[in-house]
């Protein structure tokens, strides 16, 4: 029974990072409207569409009550209002990345966000860190150093977005309300907000949005809800190594993406800085298989392992 449903969260999850690999491209055809409008309309779209699964699927009641119970659990209210407030900063830093022509960038993000999950685990859930665990932190660390010295320039947008996911991704896992529901409220948190900016700010494009871009900004609910449904339910059925694992698929997508469609300059410094990263990720992986390992056969010593 665990072994199947493993299977279906690795596909669950697989699924959400293929998505999120090649969202860039959807994101790209909105590239005349301002970040802050993108997300405002991504957040309120993904609010409508997230309503109209739960009224299809007929759970509003029970919506309705998670709401209510939501209310009675100060610890799951905030955690999740965090959550909510966390991934629009994510989606706000992906948006205008994209669009500013930095998907490379978001690419090494997202290398270095399993090994800022893990980072929090240690600090927030008091999990165990291995000597190849720390080693692949100085490794990741040193890339990010290098590629800052080279450029000049520091790496904001690639460690706000690995620091934004990872904290929502903790955060999603302290809070345990289900995906749907959970999706559902984060969107709702933030809707006021987002309604609110649509109608007061400023903004040329606001008046003079073709229908096509409508069309697409309404998709861009969709777009937003589906990978992290999947997510979600992937999430619950895996451990943070079966999931930091998969985590490459998406950054390794849009590394490919930013190279051959967006014609991104690959330099000798990102050469270094990415391998340096992706060394990092092999010690990683290695160390979350082993210790997979030793827990399966000594799960009292794996406790203790370094």
């Amino acid at each position: 029974m665990q072994s199947q449903s493993s299977k279906s969260g690795i596909i669950y999850a697989a699924l959400a990072y293929m998505m999120w690999g090649v969202l860039p491209l959807f994101w790209n055809l909105l590239e005349d409207v301002d970040a802050g409008h993108l997300l405002a309309h991504r957040i309120v779209w993904s609010f409508v569409t997230m309503i109209l699964i739960v009224f299809v699927l007929g759970k509003f009641r029970s919506f309705i009550q998670q709401i209510k119970d939501l209310f009675l659990n100060k610890r799951a209210f905030w955690g999740l209002f965090a959550a909510s407030l966390t991934v629009s900063v994510n989606w706000l830093v992906f948006i205008w990345a994209v669009n500013a022509g930095h998907v490379l960038q978001s690419s090494l993000g997202y290398y270095i966000n399993p090994l800022i999950s893990i980072l929090l685990a240690m600090i927030f859930l008091k999990e165990k860190s291995t000597r190849l665990q720390i080693a692949s932190f100085i490794l990741a660390a040193f890339g990010v150093i290098y590629l800052t010295v080279s450029y000049g320039v520091f790496p904001w947008v690639s460690l706000l977005l690995a620091i934004s996911f990872a904290v929502y991704g903790l955060l999603k896992k302290v809070v345990t309300i289900p995906p749907m529901f959970g999706l559902t409220i984060e969107t709702m948190f933030v809707t006021p907000l987002a309604v609110l900016y649509l109608l007061f700010a400023p903004a040329a494009e606001a008046t003079s949005i073709s229908t096509g871009t409508a069309v697409i900004l309404f998709l861009s609910g969709a777009a937003t809800a589906a990978p992290l449904l999947l997510f979600a339910h992937g999430a619950r059925r895996l451990t943070l190594t079966q999931i930091g694992l998969l985590q490459y698929i998406a950054p390794t997508l849009m590394l490919l993406l930013g190279v051959t469609l967006f014609g991104e300059a690959f330099t000798h410094a990102h050469l270094i800085a990415f391998s340096c990263i992706w060394g990092a990720l092999v010690l990683y992986s290695i160390s979350g298989i082993r210790l997979k390992r030793l827990t399966a056969r000594h799960p009292n010593t794996a406790k203790t392992a370094k």
